[in-house]
């Protein structure tokens, strides 16, 4: 069911849920969270679309904030509130409010979004592009528990990883930091199965991608080795070798879906990897509320130091430091291509 509210207010979008609910039989039960969504037209569609994916996972009451300021100062001066009612099959498992805030209310909106929060449940607010600088200091975002960003939307994402970094407050995240969880958890198991000393490590990616920066990241402040990160055409990150004194542990995924998995002493098996929708990243957030201590010790881990180098390949050092790297050599799957050759050869 939908209810279009041409300026109204937040008492009668409440009477418009509630009358929506009645009207369809839908009790205001089984809502786990409210989720905040602040955007402009342009991606509010795909928001809404990945929010109402994840409801299903986690329902939720999803309110969508769109704020247009105006462009003349007539426009900028006056105050509007319009909004569309969603409850029912159109808002997936749980109900959606469409707030488009006018003129000088643009500048007030959690003044429009509290009296819509659910009561005595958690708030996350999602910035899908242009996150404040500091998430927790925002308007909004002081109504939330969890607060996520995506650095990868930003016009410069290494910056994006430096403003996270220096604004860091528990609850934070990043769906940069979300899109490598199956690496992570790759890399993690096959350490688990190979129990011998890393020396160093190799990651390589597109440029400008920041998954790449805190993989490499991620894995200097755990192992504390040297991290090469090296620029390759992608998609996203395409490969990670972890050099050991038995041979090397290549992670090695060329098409953005299937990796190959090759270790010493065992034969190279192909795991699934693929790059996963905004969706599926929004619902892994929704799981855990609790502040991320992983992702604080690894974006503040050597951050300010990052340079963005995209012609080029950097090294991150055990104490954090970063510096390009003078020569990119080949790639993990270029040396295992060349080793085969080798072992085809004899």
């Amino acid at each position: 069911m939908k209810i279009d509210l041409t300026d109204t207010t937040s008492s009668k979008i409440n009477a418009g849920l509630i009358q929506a609910r009645r009207a369809i039989g839908t009790p205001a039960v089984g809502m786990v969270l409210t989720l905040v969504i602040v955007t402009d037209e342009g991606s509010a569609y795909d928001s809404l679309k990945a929010a109402t994916e994840a409801s299903k996972e986690h329902p939720s009451r999803i309110l969508v904030v769109v704020k247009r300021p105006g462009r003349s100062p007539r426009d900028r001066a006056m105050a509007r509130l319009d909004a569309e009612v969603l409850v029912g099959s159109e808002a997936g498992t749980g109900e959606t409010v469409m707030l488009r805030l006018h003129g000088e209310l643009a500048n007030h909106a959690e003044s429009v979004v509290l009296p819509l929060l659910l009561p005595d449940a958690p708030v996350v607010v999602w910035w899908p592009d242009d996150a404040p600088p500091n998430a927790a200091e925002d308007p909004l975002g002081r109504l939330a528990q969890r607060r996520i960003t995506d650095s990868s939307a930003a016009e410069d994402p290494v910056a994006a990883l430096g403003h996270r970094a220096e604004s860091y407050s528990p609850g934070d995240t990043d769906l940069a930091w979300t899109r490598i969880t199956p690496w992570r958890s790759m890399l993690a198991a096959a350490l688990d199965q190979k129990h011998s000393k890393i020396t160093e490590a190799v990651v390589d990616g597109e440029a400008y991608n920041p998954s790449t920066e805190l993989l490499a990241l991620w894995l200097a402040d755990r192992l504390g080795v040297p991290v090469e990160r090296r620029v390759s055409d992608g998609p996203g990150i395409t490969a990670t070798r972890l050099s050991t004194a038995d041979g090397d542990i290549c992670l090695d995924r060329a098409d953005g879906r299937l990796a190959e998995l090759a270790m010493p002493g065992q034969p190279d098996r192909h795991v699934a990897l693929k790059r996963r929708e905004t969706s599926e990243l929004i619902a892994e957030e929704l799981r855990r509320l609790d502040p991320d201590d992983i992702y604080r010790s690894t974006v503040q881990f050597g951050v300010k130091h990052l340079i963005s180098n995209p012609g080029g390949a950097e090294t991150v050092k055990p104490d954090g430091t970063v510096k390009p790297a003078d020569k990119a050599p080949a790639t993990p799957a270029k040396k295992a291509a060349a080793a085969k050759k080798a072992a085809n050869a004899k």
